[in-house]
């Protein structure tokens, strides 16, 4: 076992993560930070939605962790295991020590594929795909080209998820595959979600609400699935009001898993309500310990877990840890942005935009509660420009 010691530590490497070191390492004096990180790979996830709709090679939202490092920050290529924020401090599963003082936690969302029975076993076999795994999202493209007709189930869990309109995305590519393959008439797109409506924002569910009805899908409400009976290509689902238990046929379906926040740190002195770093909306910083800092997905902060949100958090955060560092008031206030380009079909995205309480937050001088075709190209060809050589830069 080894002691290190850094000024500003990070645990993550994912999109928080290195936005945050990118903008700490351009500040002057540059402290010395530390990024704890054990994947080798980077991945642009928001871009998968579009790789499992068959638009492009998952092999194109792959980068290496290396790439990416900031010049002069620390790489410690090791798994975060527990906090110890009394003695400033982060043990290492390897055994080492990581001193710090400053502590930002970015450490992203844990998917959990074993709370649905007999999920993983069956994941990327017969029918049973999902776009959240970069080793099963070319699948999902496999099984919608080949789609020969019969029920196309897309899921939706009763937890807190990574990009929340993703379930749906990959549903309205799906749906117009089947129809431009000819077996839409011969297929039943399902949504079964554990949700009351198709979106939390009544702005932009309106609009959702009528392409559903439009291109014939069948949302079920309140589902949670719980069991995957690959053997008999059965779905089941628990009635999250109360109601009772259903079980769909599949020839296809689209699982978006159980999700949380990462187990080291449900089981640390960080967590809050639901395991997730507990930390005031507006400044990110720690609600008990003054000098632990956190944003992105296991973050407390009730906003969409997106990208996008990240994109805003991030310059903010760095603004407080800055300012925390030389003993000033915290000014900078994070509203809650969070952006969702909801795919609806080929060269079509809606492009949600909203903040803290729902409030809309829209950038473009247009209405975008409505499909078009300049969110789609901003979706598919302007955002990853911008996410690799802007905001993981630090400049934007």
């Amino acid at each position: 076992m080894s002691e290190h010691k850094h000024s500003i530590v990070i645990v993550g490497g994912g999109t928080a993560g290195i936005s945050v070191a990118a903008r700490l390492a351009k500040s002057a004096p540059k402290p010395d930070i530390a990024i704890i990180e054990p994947s080798e790979k980077h991945h642009y996830q928001p871009l998968w939605t579009l790789v499992g709709g068959g638009v492009f090679d998952r092999e194109v939202t792959e980068r290496d962790e290396a790439d990416l490092i900031p010049d002069d920050v620390t790489w410690i290529r090791e798994k975060a295991k527990t906090f110890e924020p009394e003695k400033n401090q982060v043990t290492l599963a390897n055994g080492d020590v990581v001193k710090y003082d400053q502590l930002i936690v970015a450490a992203g969302i844990q998917l959990n594929w074993d709370k649905v029975k007999g999920l993983k076993d069956a994941l990327g076999k017969d029918g049973v795909t999902s776009n959240y795994d970069y080793n099963t999202v070319s699948k999902t493209w496999d099984f919608i080209r080949t789609f020969p007709g019969g029920n196309a189930v897309f899921t939706f869990p009763a937890t807190p998820i990574k990009c929340a309109g993703a379930p749906q995305k990959i549903m309205y590519l799906a749906e117009e595959a089947f129809r431009r393959q000819g077996v839409r008439e011969k297929s039943n797109v399902i949504y079964a979600t554990a949700t009351a409506g198709m979106f939390g924002i009544p702005r932009y569910k309106k609009v959702l609400d009528g392409i559903v009805a439009d291109r014939g899908i069948e949302p079920k409400f309140n589902q949670n699935l719980i069991e995957i009976r690959p053997g008999s290509k059965e779905a089941v689902f628990a009635d999250v009001a109360g109601g009772d238990e259903l079980v769909l046929n599949y020839q296809m379906i689209h699982v978006t898993p159980p999700q949380s926040a990462p187990g080291f740190i449900v089981e640390s002195p960080l967590a809050g309500d639901g395991g997730w770093v507990a930390v005031d909306k507006h400044t990110m910083q720690h609600d008990k310990y003054e000098n632990v800092f956190s944003l992105g997905d296991c973050s407390s902060l009730p906003c969409s877990k997106t990208g996008a949100a990240i994109r805003k958090q991030a310059p903010i955060l760095v603004e407080n840890v800055l300012a925390f560092r030389k003993g000033q008031t915290l000014t900078g206030k994070y509203d809650g942005y969070a952006s969702c380009p909801l795919v609806t079909g080929y060269g079509r995205v809606v492009l949600a935009e909203f903040g803290y309480d729902g409030k809309i937050m829209e950038t473009f001088p247009m209405s975008q509660a409505k499909e078009r075709f300049s969110m789609y190209a901003l979706k598919a060809h302007m955002l990853p420009d911008l996410y690799w050589h802007g905001m993981l830069k630090g400049r934007m």
